[in-house]
């Protein structure tokens, strides 16, 4: 069976479009970050905390914990307070996907370190 190529497609437009959904800067990718911030803000808010930048907020690990802890009303034991090394920023964080995975039993895809 042989097929008839569509004239009014255009291959380069097809990838430009999808190229431009995948975009860090997407509009999709905008919406949802700033809900999640907002809707974690309302969360932080009750221990004086904010986010103003996932990624940078997060990195250490320390808003992270303070989320996950409102979140599940427990505490964590050993914390690194003052991460300053690499090192002391990844225990934090996988100390918070540890907990999420073992104890509240919630499956982690595609998130690492």
């Amino acid at each position: 069976m042989q097929y008839e190529e569509d004239p009014d497609w255009d291959e380069e437009e097809e990838m430009t479009t999808t190229e431009r959904e995948l975009a860090d800067d997407a509009q999709w990718k905008l919406i949802q970050k700033n809900t999640f911030t907002r809707w974690a803000n309302e969360h932080l808010k009750t221990v004086n905390k904010q986010l103003a930048d996932l990624e940078s907020d997060f990195s250490d690990g320390l808003r992270l914990l303070s989320l996950i802890e409102v979140l599940s009303g427990k505490k964590f034991k050993h914390v690194n307070k003052r991460p300053n090394f690499r090192t002391q920023k990844l225990e934090n964080v996988t100390m918070v996907l540890k907990f999420l995975e073992e104890d509240e039993g919630i499956r982690i895809v595609n998130i690492g370190k």
